[in-house]
Order: structure tokens, then sequence, then C-alpha cells
């Protein structure tokens, strides 16, 4: 069975916002090194278009970039959307029940499926169906934007809190 794990990048006040502040090549190289071990994200439709990105080569990219694009194309996506967004290569829309369909995908999968994305969190989280949140907090304060959550949660309970590169802590929460 697959472990949900909704982590994101995320200011001291919360936010989230890939605009605003990135990841120091340090940390960078570890979110390298954790797609190659994912079994796969499940994104809503607004992150999947931004990390389609990764789709394509740039000449502009180095060789971390370049190693990320790698392990982001081999992984299987699936993407949550009302709509018929374009998908790439091991992309797949999933159907109109969300909730059965995350069911299924965690009960048909091993291993960890990075869930993506704010918006598409705080739709799974009131189901129970996240298993841990990951948050990179990063030493900004953005003074608003997109909350990295979005809507009220049982209890927490704190797994892990691990200094990264960069001046970023990762906590590391699960469910009671």
């Amino acid at each position: 069975m697959a472990t949900l794990v909704f982590g994101m990048n995320v200011s001291l006040d919360g936010f989230v916002d890939h605009d605003r502040f990135a990841p120091a090549p340090g940390l960078f190289q570890h979110f390298v090194e954790q797609a190659r071990e994912q079994a796969g994200s499940l994104y809503g439709r607004k992150l999947y278009e931004i990390m389609a990105y990764w789709d394509q080569d740039h000449p502009e990219w180095d060789a971390p970039e370049r190693a990320f694009a790698e392990a982001w194309r081999r992984m299987p996506k699936w993407v949550a959307s009302r709509g018929k967004p374009d998908l790439g290569p091991n992309a797949t829309l999933l159907g109109p029940d969300l909730a059965a369909e995350v069911r299924a995908l965690k009960a048909s999968v091993e291993g960890e499926i990075e869930l993506g994305g704010p918006d598409l969190a705080a739709s799974l989280a009131p189901l129970g169906l996240i298993d841990l949140y990951r948050l990179y907090v990063h030493p900004v304060v953005l003074g608003g934007g997109n909350p990295f959550f979005h809507t009220a949660l049982p209890r927490l309970r704190l797994v892990a809190s691990d200094p990264m590169p960069g001046d970023v802590i990762r906590l590391t929460y699960a469910p009671t």
C-alpha cells in the first residue's frame, strides 16, 4: 500500500509560492534524490501544468536540473482535474470520484506517492487520505498568498524534524 505524502516548500508564515523563493542547490539535490525514489506523483491540474515544465529539455539547465527532469519523467503521474488538461508522458487523468480513485491508487501502488498542491491536499485531507505532511520551511516571510493548509485538520503529531541545506527545516507530521 502506498504512503501519500503532501510535501512542499513553505515560508515561515505558511505560504507556498514557487516564484518568490526556491530551494538552494543542496536542497534541490535532495529533491532530485527524492524524485528518484518515489513511486509517483499526484497533482491537481494547476501544479501539474507548472511541473510539466520538466517534460521539455532546456539548454540552460545544469546537471542537477537535467537529473531532476529525468527522474520526474520516468515516474507515473496522476492528475485530478474537472476539465481535460493536456497530459504529457506517464500522466493519467483521474476520474470524477476523487476519493475512490485515490483510495484505489493507494491500494495498488507500493512506495511513496508525492501529493503536490495545496488545493488538492485540501480536498483529500478531510477524507483522511494523506498519510504524511512534509513541510520544507524556508527562512522567508511572504506576508500572504496561497497557504500550505487550506482547511482545518485533525491534530497532527511530529514524526521528524530535519535540518536541510539552505537554512531550511523539514518538518514531517502524521495525523494522530
